[in-house]
C-alpha cells in the first residue's frame, strides 16, 4: 500500500463506554468520513446530550473537512449512535452494512414492535459485502465481518481497517459473541479474514477498556495482532476459539445500555417518534436477555 493511500485518522475516545469514534480523512483533498459516532446518554436520567458529537463537529470545522459519509460498523449495544444528529448538521449521507435488516427483524420481535419497518430505510445506503467507494482519492471497500452481530462490517480505507467489535488491542483479545444473533464460530472466521489482510494494514478497533490500567489505545497492525493477540498468537482452531469465547462471554454482564441503545440504533440513531404528549419513550422488554 503506497503512502498516498494512507488516511489521516483521528480517534475520539468515549470514556463512559470505552468506545472509539473516528474521523478518517484524505490528506490530499480534505474529504473525510465519520465512523461510529457516539451520542451521549445518561441511562439513569434517560437523557441524551451531544458533547461527544459536537467535539467531532468542532474538529471537522477546525480542519475544514468535507464529510462524504457518516458510517456505522454495526448496530451498537453499548452506546447510542450519533449518526442522525450529525447528518442533520452536516448533510452527509449515512451508511451501514446491508444485513442490518436481519438485526432489525430480530430486535423488532424482542421489543414487540410489529409496525417497525425492517427495510434499512433509516440509513441512506446499505453497503453490500465487497462494495467499493472512495474517500477523496482513497480507495475504500466494505468487508462483511459478522459474529458480534449479524450485520457487522469492516471498512477498509486505504491502508486502514476499521474492525469495530471483532479484534481488540492485542492485550485484550477479541469482542464478545453472545448478543442475540451473535455466534463465536462466525466471529472467528471474520477475524481470520481480517488477519489475512497485508501485515502493514493498520487496524482500528471499536472499543478499548484500558487493560491493566494502561492508557486507552485503539490502533495496531495485522502483524502485531498475529504476533501478540492473547487469543490468536497461538493460531487457535475455530473450535478452540469458540470454546474460549463462549466461556469468557458467560462471565460478562450485559452492557448497561443495551436495551436502551438498540431501539435507537436500529433507527439509525433517531429516538422513537414522540407520543401525543410530545415526549419520546423507550421500551424495555423484561427478561428478554
Amino acid at each position: 500500500m503506497s503512502a498516498s493511500a494512507r488516511p489521516d485518522i483521528t480517534g475520539f475516545y468515549h470514556e463512559p463506554t470505552g468506545s472509539i469514534a473516528y474521523l478518517a480523512a484524505d490528506p490530499s483533498t480534505g474529504r473525510a468520513v465519520i465512523i461510529d459516532p457516539v451520542l451521549d446518554y445518561d441511562e439513569k436520567a434517560a437523557r441524551v446530550s451531544h458533547d461527544s458529537a459536537d467535539a467531532m463537529l468542532a474538529e471537522i470545522g477546525r480542519r475544514q473537512f468535507t464529510i462524504d459519509w457518516i458510517l456505522d460498523t454495526h448496530p451498537h449495544a453499548d452506546h447510542l449512535s450519533a449518526a442522525a444528529y450529525l447528518k442533520d448538521r452536516l448533510g452527509a449521507p449515512t451508511g451501514i452494512g446491508a444485513r442490518i435488516v436481519e438485526v432489525q427483524k430480530l430486535w423488532r420481535d424482542i421489543y414487540h414492535l410489529p409496525d417497525f419497518p425492517v427495510d434499512g430505510a433509516q440509513w441512506d445506503h446499505l453497503f453490500a459485502d465487497g462494495e467499493t467507494f472512495s474517500v477523496g482519492t482513497l480507495p475504500a471497500r466494505v468487508m462483511l465481518s459478522p459474529g458480534h452481530t449479524r450485520a457487522s462490517v469492516t471498512y477498509l480505507i486505504g491502508d486502514a481497517a476499521f474492525v469495530h467489535d471483532t479484534l481488540f488491542q492485542p492485550d485484550s483479545g477479541s469482542a464478545r459473541a453472545d448478543f442475540p444473533g451473535g455466534r463465536a464460530e462466525t466471529l472467528y472466521h471474520s477475524i481470520m479474514a481480517i488477519l489475512a489482510l497485508p501485515d502493514k494494514t493498520r487496524l482500528f478497533t471499536g472499543h478499548d477498556y484500558k487493560q491493566g490500567g494502561r492508557e486507552a489505545q485503539w490502533e495496531s497492525t495485522v502483524a502485531e495482532q498475529k504476533r501478540s493477540n492473547i487469543q490468536f498468537k497461538n493460531a487457535p482452531s475455530c473450535e478452540d476459539y469458540a470454546k474460549l469465547r463462549r466461556a469468557r462471554d458467560k462471565t460478562l454482564p450485559m452492557p448497561k445500555q443495551i436495551l436502551h441503545a438498540l431501539q435507537i440504533n436500529l433507527r439509525g440513531g433517531r429516538l422513537p417518534p414522540p407520543e401525543s404528549d410530545g415526549r419520546n419513550y423507550l421500551k424495555i422488554p423484561v427478561n428478554a436477555l
